[in-house]
């Protein structure tokens, strides 16, 4: 799935003029009617932080992303329109740095059909029709090359079926064919470290670099979707709610056991997965 540069790039500078981001949150909630325990319940943002968002302190927030997520989510909990909030958290920070879009690797393995097996009763009982067959048209032409002169008459002559050491062997069965597994195997290089990410149980906010500090992804991953990094050396993330994301890393599944909400940061290299 590729992400491309945000629409936010393109808005107008916000003004200084107005309530700071985190009054205009608790103003809305206070006309909402909503108490922070009430907003941290449905938007999964610990009460602290939202304690401290409403007094325009980010530092709990664990870093630009997850701040900008954390807006995002508020704001739409009280009913504000989050884009003039994060507009104005940018002007505030630096900006945002444009994410770098990252082509999906991941390729199904075709599964191969079963070959089909020969029919051993249809290849015996032309057998026997064709040595039947043979032995009656032999005895035919003995038959005509005994006639002239004279002639004694005799009985018909018994025909006789072929034994069972004159039919063809019968050939071995063929062994069998493996059957390829339900689920394809996903086939990655092995001269890179490529890892995949995806929300599985709700949204999550993510970013990743490669081994140079280069900005690959940095954004909200709704539920269902995901995302794939790859890199000559290193790949490091971080994950805003850990506990929503399921990780593949250079083909293998990492087991790790997130918590809904924990900041994590990992980094991965080639070969077998090492979290960071």
């Amino acid at each position: 799935m590729s992400i491309g540069n945000s629409p936010e790039d393109d808005r107008p500078p916000i003004e200084d003029d107005g309530p700071s981001i985190g009054r205009a949150l608790q103003q809305a909630r206070i006309a909402a009617g909503l108490t922070v325990d009430e907003v941290s319940s449905t938007t999964r943002v610990r009460i602290p932080i939202v304690h401290a968002i409403e007094q325009d302190d980010f530092s709990r927030c664990g870093g630009d992303v997850y701040a900008r997520g954390h807006i995002r989510t508020l704001a739409q909990a009280v009913h504000l329109d989050p884009a003039p909030l994060v507009a104005r958290y940018d002007a505030a920070h630096g900006g945002r740095p444009a994410p770098t879009p990252a082509a999906p690797l991941f390729e199904a393995e075709r599964i191969r059909p079963e070959p089909r097996r020969p029919n051993w009763t249809a290849a015996m009982v032309a057998a026997i029709v064709v040595v039947v067959g043979f032995v009656g048209f032999t005895m035919f032409s003995g038959g005509d090359k005994g006639k002239g002169g004279t002639s004694v008459a005799e009985g018909p002559a018994q025909q006789k079926l072929p034994s069972a050491s004159a039919l063809p062997p019968r050939p071995p069965a063929p062994k069998p064919t493996p059957t390829p597994s339900d689920s394809a195997i996903a086939a990655v290089p092995g001269d890179k470290v490529t890892v995949k990410v995806t929300a599985t149980n709700d949204k999550s906010w993510i970013s990743a670099k490669d081994h140079n500090g280069k900005m690959l992804f940095d954004g909200l991953l709704q539920k269902g979707e995901a995302q794939t990094f790859q890199d000559g050396q290193q790949v490091d993330l971080v994950l805003g709610n850990a506990g929503a994301i399921e990780l593949y890393v250079n083909g293998k599944k990492i087991d790790s056991k997130f918590e809904d909400g924990q900041v994590e940061r990992l980094s991965y290299t080639k070969g077998d997965p090492q979290a960071g």
